[in-house]
């Protein structure tokens, strides 16, 4: 097995040969996920918690059903109303989750790097579901199977990420992603909407859709993250969709065969067209969320594999 790590924090620690092996197994789970009988004993005796400290739906909901199809204890900590809000700490928080003893821990975070602190103070495996702007890697990962099996490959492919890059930890694991794996990334956006330094991650910038869209076999749009802006980003959303949201006309610069992705939630009319959306020859919106289960099943596998590879060790 070429995976060894204790814990999925980010993709920028992952080699290619490890991003392929999750991949890989994801495409098994896929496979049992299409049967009648979607039940694996991967993580039987095993407990998962879900600690979400921001609101989540499809991400929180398929790490839950990913861990029971595999065969764990799931329990889901609602932290909205958790001790947290009264004063506790994040440390006071983990010697808490110590003592419950769990297996997998998957949590979702406003900060940047607070997963990362958890993962060091807990004695067990920590997937990362988001940490404020800085990573979501099985968004990546997810992202990246289905591109895999729509395109045949995961490499050079012309793939552009539109939207409100710098706001978005899906565009950077994205961009780290596919990075390593030999693609040319390109991304578009206004100038108000691309962090600073972001050509240092080797990649093309655009603030002109039909210039950035030119030939590309992959069109990711991002959602606008009104939650994360403390300012005036953007006009209205009315002059973004007309220079940024994705429609037919903007998607005919693309490859004739190119496909169309988007993360989730999405807000028609401002980032996508409804029919492109919907449009079953070109969108893979809706295996983007089959493949996010998949995905977080072989996430938790792999792990729970070097897990109970060595037990009596306390996880760094």
């Amino acid at each position: 097995m070429t995976f060894s790590h204790s814990h999925l924090l980010g993709i920028e620690p992952l080699s290619p040969p490890e991003i392929t092996e999750i991949l890989d197994l994801a495409d098994q789970y896929v496979a049992l996920n299409r049967q009648d009988m979607k039940h694996s004993d991967a993580l039987a005796g095993l407990t998962q918690i879900n600690m979400f400290f921001e609101n989540s739906t499809r991400t929180q909901a398929s790490f839950e059903l990913a861990g029971k199809r595999l065969g764990a204890d799931v329990m889901n900590m609602a932290m909205q109303a958790s001790s947290i809000k009264k004063g506790e700490t994040l440390i006071d928080t983990a010697m808490t989750l110590n003592a419950m003893h769990p297996d997998l821990l998957v949590v979702r975070h406003p900060h940047s790097g607070a997963v990362d602190l958890l993962a060091q103070k807990v004695n067990c495996a920590v997937l990362n579901a988001g940490d404020g702007r800085h990573e979501h890697p099985t968004q990546a990962l997810l992202d990246a199977l289905t591109i895999r099996r729509a395109k045949g490959r995961l490499h050079r492919l012309n793939i552009a990420i539109c939207g409100d890059i710098a706001h978005s930890r899906v565009a950077r694991s994205n961009i780290l992603l596919l990075g390593k794996m030999e693609n040319r990334v390109r991304l578009i956006g206004p100038p108000t909407l691309m962090p600073s330094g972001i050509a240092d991650f080797g990649v093309e910038v655009y603030d002109d859709m039909a210039e950035g869209l030119r030939d590309v076999d992959v069109v990711m749009m991002l959602r606008l993250q009104r939650e994360r802006m403390d300012g005036g980003f953007i006009p209205s959303e009315r002059e973004y969709y007309f220079r940024y949201g994705l429609d037919a006309e903007k998607l005919g610069y693309a490859k004739e065969d190119a496909i169309v992705m988007h993360p989730g939630p999405m807000n028609r009319g401002v980032e996508i067209d409804g029919e492109i959306a919907d449009d079953i020859n070109r969108s893979v919106i809706q295996e983007q969320v089959e493949m996010g289960v998949a995905v977080r099943m072989a996430a938790m596998d792999l792990l729970a594999r070097n897990l109970r590879a060595r037990p009596h060790e306390v996880l760094v």
